[in-house]
């Protein structure tokens, strides 16, 4: 069923190293008495794992009241609901890089479905992904392989030791059979090529009403989020900007880490409320 909401404006936004950031990401790059204050948002195992600067957490408590604000990510619904944003739990968000989408906290299974349907149309199984690494990852640089949500699969790797022309060469074979290969830090992705953040974003836009979309990425998986949007932001850290992957309607900050986070928060907050 379509729902409608009196916010025409939607900001559909990555998180990880987006709007949060673990202690290795913060780049706090500025004499320690002069680091902002930081806000934990995300505990794992009683560690504290991610963080926003307070001002950062300010903004989405604004950004979520001027509008439809969505986050859009990678990580499974667990690993998602271990996030405790400010404000009130989004009406809608994107977990598993489109493979879910959570309406009120809760998983809307006809849209998993429907996008099990379009990853069996096109592209090939994840087996055969899987069963292609298990052959072909190097034990010295392999610290860990985990399938995400039963919908891709991404490796936990020592950076240093793996080479460009292996992730390069992967990349080529996955891109045939229909599948994305993503480095990000320590971790490769590999993601269908029909499982993306827009396609789930879409059927959002459909089901709010809303007429102008903004979103925020740092990673190669995150560009077809921006491009679905009539503007959007990224980082000066990440797979885009290493890349120097652009778009006309996308501004490409030169802020890196935490302060990034703020700043794009910032920038989404002006044109909302405008």
């Amino acid at each position: 069923m379509t729902t409608t909401n009196l916010k025409r404006v939607l900001v559909a936004s990555d998180l990880d190293r987006t709007l949060i950031y673990s202690p290795s990401a913060l780049a706090l790059s500025m004499p320690d008495e002069y680091a902002p204050r930081l806000l934990c948002v995300e505990v794992n195992e009683a560690r504290p794992l991610s963080f926003m600067t307070e001002t950062a957490a300010d903004l989405v408590q604004r950004l979520a009241v001027a509008a439809e604000f969505v986050p859009a990510t990678t990580r499974t619904r667990k690993q998602y609901r271990r996030i405790n944003l400010p404000g009130p739990i989004p009406r809608f968000a994107i977990c598993a890089n489109g493979g879910h989408i959570l309406v009120k906290g809760h998983t809307d299974h006809d849209w998993n479905a429907e996008m099990r349907r379009r990853l069996a149309d096109g592209s090939v199984p994840l087996a055969e992904v899987r069963e292609h690494l298990a052959a072909n990852a190097d034990p010295a640089w392999l610290r860990k392989e985990r399938v995400a949500e039963d919908l891709f699969v991404y490796l936990v790797v020592e950076r240093g030791l793996i080479s460009e022309g292996w992730v390069k060469e992967f990349s080529g074979w996955a891109d045939e059979r229909g599948w994305t290969v993503s480095l990000q830090g320590r971790k490769i992705y590999a993601v269908p090529k029909p499982l993306t953040k827009s396609a789930a974003l879409e059927e959002v836009v459909r089901r709010t009403g809303a007429d102008h979309v903004l979103a925020a990425g740092d990673s190669l998986l995150d560009a077809d989020l921006l491009m679905a949007a009539h503007a959007g932001w990224r980082p000066g850290h990440g797979e885009l900007a290493d890349s120097g992957w652009s778009a006309p309607h996308v501004e490409p900050l030169a802020i890196a880490g935490v302060a990034a986070g703020e700043e794009m928060l910032r920038r989404m907050l002006a044109v909302a409320e405008a």
